[in-house]
Formats: structure tokens, sequence, C-alpha cells
């Protein structure tokens, strides 16, 4: 074991599925170029639909509207509704992930998950079903009222789970939700392939993580 006594993860993109080929698999139904939802959000930043929605600040209905009216103005015809089906389907639990959390808890390490996510259309018990119980700290946007990378939910994490952020490993899909991890202390690793990711989590845990 190493000097680590903790690691937080991200579901959509590490735990889970991505959510990425499901976006882009509606743009291609659409006709749209590639990126053209994502331009939606982030055109809109921290005060657009998707982040108020993220942070439990708008109903499903009240977000649909919104969304809807934010890719209108930019030329762009979608139902958000049909976008979020898509991703509700798309991000099914890794199970080699799964198993290596697992491992890690089993191990006498501290787990958290930390997802930017909503409350609706799907109740979060139901798409997290059997997956709270692998993490001792399950931190959600849409209940804390704020979103990564936010640096306070990473600060509100740590305190939970009672460790410095010098004790901790964070995974993250995405390079802008790890860079104020980085700023605090924490350890990061960018998920790009989850293989490749487990390997460098159980050299840097000094666990093996892979093939469980």
């Amino acid at each position: 074991m190493t000097g680590y006594a903790g690691c937080i993860f991200d579901l959509g993109g590490v735990v889970l599925g991505s959510p990425l080929p499901a976006i882009r698999g509606y743009e291609d139904d659409l006709g749209l170029e590639p990126g053209s939802l994502g331009r939606v959000v982030r055109l809109r930043g921290e005060d657009g639909a998707w982040a108020s929605h993220e942070r439990g600040e708008l109903s499903f209905p009240a977000f649909v509207r919104a969304f809807a009216d934010e890719g209108s103005e930019l030329g762009i015809d979608f139902s958000p509704v049909e976008l979020m089906r898509r991703i509700a389907d798309a991000v099914r639990p890794r199970p080699a992930m799964v198993a290596a959390v697992g491992a890690i808890r089993a191990a006498g390490l501290r787990t958290a998950a930390l997802t930017n996510n909503w409350s609706e259309p799907a109740p979060a018990a139901e798409r997290f079903d059997g997956l709270r119980n692998l993490f001792d700290v399950f931190a959600e946007s849409c209940v804390l009222g704020m979103r990564k990378p936010d640096p306070r939910i990473y600060e509100h994490v740590l305190g939970l789970m009672a460790l410095p952020a010098e004790g901790v490993v964070f995974l993250d899909d995405m390079g802008r939700n790890l860079k104020p991890a980085q700023a605090m202390g924490m350890t990061t690793i960018k998920v790009d392939e989850p293989g490749l990711a487990l390997e460098e989590l159980g050299k840097l845990l000094g666990l093996p993580l892979t093939d469980l």
C-alpha cells in the first residue's frame, strides 16, 4: 500500500459508460455537425439550462423547454427528452470499474462518487441502484446545488471523506474537472480508456485492479 487513503470517482465516463457516443449518435441521426449539442451547453455555461438542471435548479419540464430554446437560438433543433433517454440508455456500469472500486474499499481506502447529474427524469435512486453501496460518500450535483468544476464541491467531498487532498486520487473523463482537483493537491487520472486508467490507479495504490 502507498500513502493514499482514498479515491474519488466520477460516474459517467468512468464507473459508468460515457454518454458521449450516445450524444454523437443523436447528432448523426439529426444530421447535425459533431459537437453541436455540446456547443449549446458550452456557450450558455454556468447560466445555461444544462448546468442549472445539474445543480437541481430546474425541474425536468422547465429544463426541456429552456434547453430546446437555447438550441433553437443557435439554429439547432432537437428533443431534449430524446437526448436524455439516449444518455440514460448508454451509461451502464462498467464491470471492471465496479470490481476495482470494491477492491479499493475492501483494502481499507475511502471511496467517493462525485458526479454532475440530475434528479429527473429518472429518479436518482433508480438510476444508481446497486452503485451507492460501493462508496463511502455519494455526492451528486443536483443534491448539493453545485457542480464540477466548482472547487467548492471538491472541498465538500474531501470534508465528507475526512481526508486531505494530498491523500486522494481523483478520476474523471473530463480534463476541466481535473484541474481544480490538481490545484488542491489531489493526484488525478484522466479516464480515456478504462483499462489503462485502472492500471495507472493500481500502480499508484499498490493494488492489483485489473482482471478482478
